[in-house]
């Protein structure tokens, strides 16, 4: 007969002796305790981390143990089902033997899985940041090479906007002609425009001022007469 106890308690000893500084004991009937599961250091001594909570059954190891995960750092949702499914399987797979070992060794290397495919991942964006920034750096020089397809994109566009701009154009060329008046329609639409002379007069009255040194006596004009002109001709009047 197998005595579980027993072989749960071995299990204990020998767990806290692998374990010291991550193996905690949380009760003992029944026995439950918890394994924190470090990864390898990966880039820039970047860690992903989970602790497991274990709870012994009890016919256990012919029953497999209760296990959750309780805390993790840097796992993402999906990791932490993938870790999941991983302690199911292996307890399945060492059913009736002592398995929390071997469980947490399974997870400690998808762990460092995780922080290799973390690195890849990384590695892989910065590529594809470089990518796109050389394809830019083309783009900027080179410039968009001409197809048809782009290029009757374009014309189309073009030709809409030439149409657009001399439609405003001619509105507005047909507006200003609208609101342009002649001399004549201006005169007819503001009566003042015929008396502003006569009203000017009348408000100077008798104080208008006239230079009078802007005429001369017509006597100091040297006026020649007709018949002291040396081109003049009687008969070439007459024929006129």
């Amino acid at each position: 007969m197998t005595d579980y106890s027993e072989e749960q308690r071995n299990e204990l000893e020998a767990l806290e002796s692998i374990y010291p500084d991550s193996f905690t004991v949380l009760s003992e009937k029944p026995a439950t305790f918890t394994i924190t599961v470090t990864s390898e250091a990966g880039e820039n001594d970047e860690t992903v981390q989970t602790t497991l909570k274990f709870t012994y059954r009890e016919k256990y190891p012919d029953e497999t143990p209760l296990y959750e995960i309780v805390s993790q750092e840097n796992l993402d949702d999906n990791d932490v089902m993938d870790i999941i499914k991983l302690l199911e399987q292996q307890a399945e797979e060492n059913l009736g033997m002592v398995m929390i070992f071997t469980l947490v060794s399974a997870v400690q290397e998808k762990l460092n899985e995780i922080v290799d495919q973390i690195k890849t991942r990384r590695e892989e964006e910065k590529k594809q940041k470089e990518r796109e920034a050389e394809e830019e750096e083309k783009q900027r020089f080179h410039g968009t090479p001409v197809t048809i397809e782009n290029f009757l994109n374009w014309k189309a566009k073009f030709d809409a906007e030439l149409l657009e701009i001399k439609r405003k154009k001619m509105k507005e060329e047909e507006q200003a002609g609208k609101n342009k008046l002649s001399g004549k329609q201006l005169f007819e639409m503001d009566h003042n425009l015929d008396t502003s002379d006569i009203q000017f007069l009348e408000e100077a009255g008798n104080n208008v001022e006239v230079d009078e040194s802007l005429f001369q006596e017509m006597d100091d004009l040297e006026l020649e007469d007709e018949e002291d002109d040396p081109d003049y001709n009687p008969v070439n009047l007459d024929s006129d």
